[in-house]
């Protein structure tokens, strides 16, 4: 005599014979956002073009810089700094970095899917912190390979017509490697700026406006003012993590780009309330 038992009873959502859903986790947040970052072909081109800024007009400044030494240019007008002569084009470079970053987070309000990336992710603070961890680890990969590249190149070429340094002199390994982390550190302040406008024009602008007018801007004014701004200024004080030769009025290297990481960790802190109390 057979018995009848009655069906397992099946969670909503869950289909007869599969496993239950897990809750997703802060790893598959930053796996999605891996997965939208490198899938993008304009994400490889504007990589690609901070990296030939950065390393190929690079060199070709230093080449310069280096012909102009040869013939007596810098001979009565100051310290001669080749490392600071290698960095030179990472000033235009950054701004490749920094729209990149702008655009990791506007894109998506542009086209709408922000909506399905917050439906997947609800806590909103893992979907920003998510998405500037991978943005900010790229633009370090990126910036440190720029960064070696655009000091050997350099030191390459100078060497052919004035004197050139190396990795070991002092302060120069630590202005190498402080580079990068300028150059990671600004794409971190783009994505916060993105995040916090929501648009990528105003996004762009902003930091356009962070990284290059205000700075002019404030050079116009008288120096007892101009002087303690650029001093503090964020992105001011964090260029001096990779200088070798400190100018006046300005920062340590640490201590500068300590300034700039401060500032950065308030944009994103304001960014992630904000995106918290607003509407996709």
């Amino acid at each position: 005599m057979s018995t009848i038992t009655d069906p397992v009873p099946v969670s909503p959502g869950q289909r007869r014979g599969t496993a239950p859903a897990r809750p997703a986790t802060f790893g598959d947040a930053v796996r999605s956002e891996w997965i939208k970052l490198t899938s993008v072909r304009s994400t490889w081109i504007t990589l690609l073009v901070a990296l030939v800024l950065g390393v190929g007009f690079g060199t070709l400044i230093s080449y310069l810089s280096g012909s102009h030494h040869a013939t007596g240019g810098f001979g009565h007008h100051g310290i001669w700094d080749p490392t600071s002569v290698s960095f030179r084009a990472i000033v235009i470079a950054q701004l490749a970095i920094a729209v990149l970053g702008v655009l990791v987070v506007t894109s998506e309000y542009g086209t709408g899917m922000i909506r399905v990336s917050l439906a997947v992710t609800p806590r909103r603070t893992r979907f920003l912190l998510s998405k500037a961890l991978v943005y900010t680890a790229v633009a370090l990969v990126v910036g440190e390979v720029m960064a070696f590249a655009a000091f050997l190149a350099g030191q390459a070429v100078i060497g052919l017509n004035a004197p050139s340094t190396t990795l070991g002199a002092p302060d120069v390994l630590r202005a190498v490697i402080g580079a990068g982390l300028y150059l990671a550190v600004i794409g971190l302040l783009a994505s916060a700026i993105g995040a916090l406008v929501r648009n990528t024009a105003a996004g762009i602008s902003a930091i356009v406006a962070l990284l290059f007018v205000l700075p002019g801007v404030v050079q116009a004014l008288p120096s007892s003012w101009a002087n303690p701004i650029t001093e503090f200024w964020p992105t001011q004080a964090g260029s001096q993590v990779f200088a070798v030769v400190r100018g006046a009025h300005t920062l340590a290297a640490w201590s500068g780009f300590g300034v700039l990481v401060a500032f950065t960790i308030l944009v994103l802190a304001v960014a992630d309330v904000t995106l918290r109390r607003r509407d996709a």
